[in-house]
């Protein structure tokens, strides 16, 4: 088993927790929009963590890194869908 071959799985094992991690939460607040026990900074910097770790994902020479551009991906994406329910519960319903 080389180095190689390692790299790879831990790549892949991090995306597969980071998903399993991050979606369950994401899932929950748009099923019941309740944002309540939600950090508005704390998705913020998930989400621009995320975009910074796509883009690296990205620019990655020789090759792009799929894994932690998929992963991240997702994450943003979450990220993203949540910080707008918190936004919309937080400032346009007057809940603050």
């Amino acid at each position: 088993m080389g180095q190689s071959f390692l790299y790879e799985i831990c790549g892949m094992a991090a995306s597969i927790f980071m998903i399993l991690g991050y979606l369950p939460q994401a899932i929950h607040t748009i099923r019941t929009r309740n944002t309540d026990g939600i950090a508005l900074p704390t998705f913020i910097m998930m989400g621009i963590g995320a975009i910074c770790f796509m883009l690296q994902g990205l620019l990655h020479k020789p090759e792009i890194i799929w894994s932690l551009f998929l992963t991240n991906l997702v994450t943003a994406t979450c990220s993203c869908i949540v910080f707008g329910i918190k936004i919309y519960n937080d400032y346009f319903k007057g809940r603050k």
